[in-house]
């Protein structure tokens, strides 16, 4: 797991679950098995109760799924949060796992998920997919989740380097469920396409720009304010 994806999700925490006022915070992290780290750390902090699951057991699983799309063993409404990284490129129908991921979420609980938008080819045993905001947006109107915040490739700052790495971009969704229960969705026969305002979804966020870039970027601002 690369740092940029680890630095979005501590952002998450801080930003987002910092502000819940629970004494146990139940976290469920979908694709948790450590290949080349995990987001366990990150939730260290004694209030969070942290369950990894994926599809395979090994390192960092808790729940290990006989079927990837049947996540009957799991209760509706369990879960306070439910995160995931880096891995629904390796999920080829992604779109029932978001339904699950929502429909285990609690009313008023939060769903964080961080996808590639770069990288190249990687199957962990398939790579299928890569996403924007626009994507991001698309899976929290299929369950009908309120979005909170979406960027592909940005960070607080054009100088904040590490939130990028050139080939191993990332998009990011935070979004709240609003009501209880199975997972809902839009009536499709009457649903309209209206594109999400990106600027205000990634709110303080700025667009990366590239180091050699820099002095340029610089340059124009300073021109903006003098």
């Amino acid at each position: 797991m690369h740092k940029s994806s680890m630095v979005r999700m501590r952002w998450f925490i801080d930003q987002y679950l910092s502000k819940v006022a629970k004494d146990e915070v139940k976290v469920l992290d979908v694709g948790s098995y450590d290949v080349n780290g995990s987001y366990r750390k990150l939730f260290a902090d004694a209030r969070y109760a942290y369950t990894g699951l994926d599809m395979k057991g090994g390192p960092n699983v808790e729940i290990c799924l006989a079927n990837p799309y049947d996540w009957s063993s799991i209760a509706t409404d369990s879960f306070d949060v439910v995160i995931s990284g880096q891995a629904f490129e390796h999920t080829e129908f992604f779109w029932i796992t978001f339904s699950e991921m929502t429909r285990v979420l609690r009313r008023d609980g939060l769903m964080c998920l961080i996808a590639p938008n770069g990288s190249p080819e990687h199957r962990c045993p398939v790579d299928c997919y890569r996403f924007y905001t626009d994507g991001m947006l698309a899976l929290a109107r299929y369950a009908c989740l309120e979005p909170l915040h979406v960027h592909t490739n940005c960070a607080p700052s054009v100088y904040d380097k590490h939130w990028s790495r050139l080939g191993s971009e990332d998009a990011i969704l935070v979004a709240r469920k609003p009501y209880d229960g199975a997972t809902r969705h839009p009536d499709l026969r009457a649903y309209k396409c209206v594109p999400g305002d990106q600027a205000a979804l990634r709110q303080e966020m700025v667009p990366y720009v590239k180091p050699s870039r820099l002095k340029h970027y610089a340059h124009k601002v300073k021109q903006r304010l003098s």
